[in-house]
């Protein structure tokens, strides 16, 4: 049976830094990697370990599903690595977005890890691991990040209580919840034409450091994983102080009052 890894959003970012260093979980016979853009995914073929297998889908597009379903079931494939790091937010009020770009956040961000990890499951066996990608911003309520917040404090709590599910089976589930790293998740999130809205960034994380601890942290088995001592901090604060402390305190910080 053929053994792969299963890697979305993997024309950028995290996502492209998984594709590059996924050999640290192999080996795999095959790596399926997932994004909109086509030609960047082939791309990835000169940098990628194994031999890929390059799937273009639209993840917001719920026919995308039928499409991976399909591939799953071409031939016996065990999937030993599935990677969700498909995602993107908006820095910017809620009733100042397009309500389709709202809607667009939450599909990609929550029903894209949903259905993979449904739909994958089955394909795993003992020994195979589920890497979600969440972010620090899942902790707490934030005003003008809030749409994407609360879709990483969905990926947060579904991949932690997914892993006891999944223990029985021997599959383990993290979630990893980076701090702000730098990656082209600032193209989207940043409206070039108006104020910024993050004006104060206390620190900037390289993906090979942040992908890196994830790996260490999935072979350990952790339901969590997080780089750096800024997001371990900020993780500590988010659980002893009142969300309307924290809320108030990122509105002087990036001065939104």
């Amino acid at each position: 049976m053929k053994q792969i890894a299963v890697i979305t959003g993997a024309s950028s970012g995290m996502g492209r830094r998984c594709v590059e260093t996924c050999g640290q979980m192999g080996p795999f016979d095959e790596v399926w990697v997932i994004a909109r853009r086509e030609d960047k995914l082939e791309a990835l073929r000169e940098s990628a370990p194994y031999p890929l297998r390059v799937l273009p889908l639209d993840l917001t597009d719920r026919e995308s599903f039928d499409v991976y379903a399909a591939a799953l079931g071409e031939e016996p494939v065990e999937v030993k690595l599935l990677v969700n790091a498909a995602g993107f937010g908006k820095f910017r009020s809620v009733m100042d977005t397009p309500l389709e770009v709202n809607l667009n956040m939450v599909d990609l961000n929550c029903q894209a890890i949903q259905a993979m990890c449904q739909l994958t499951v089955p394909h795993m066996g003992a020994g195979s691991h589920i890497l979600n990608f969440a972010s620090v911003a899942a902790y707490q309520p934030i005003p003008y990040i809030d749409v994407y917040g609360a879709s990483k404090a969905f990926v947060l709590s579904y991949s932690r209580a997914l892993n006891r599910e999944l223990k029985s089976r021997g599959v383990t589930v993290t979630a990893v919840c980076p701090f702000w790293t730098k990656t082209a998740f600032f193209d989207r999130a940043i409206d070039p034409d108006r104020e910024p809205v993050v004006k104060k960034y206390d620190v900037m994380y390289d993906p090979k450091d942040v992908v890196a601890q994830a790996w260490r942290d999935v072979k350990r088995g952790k339901d969590m994983s997080r780089y750096g001592g800024v997001a371990r901090f900020n993780g500590i604060l988010a659980k002893l102080l009142p969300h309307s402390f924290v809320m108030g305190y990122w509105m002087r910080q990036q001065r939104l009052d």
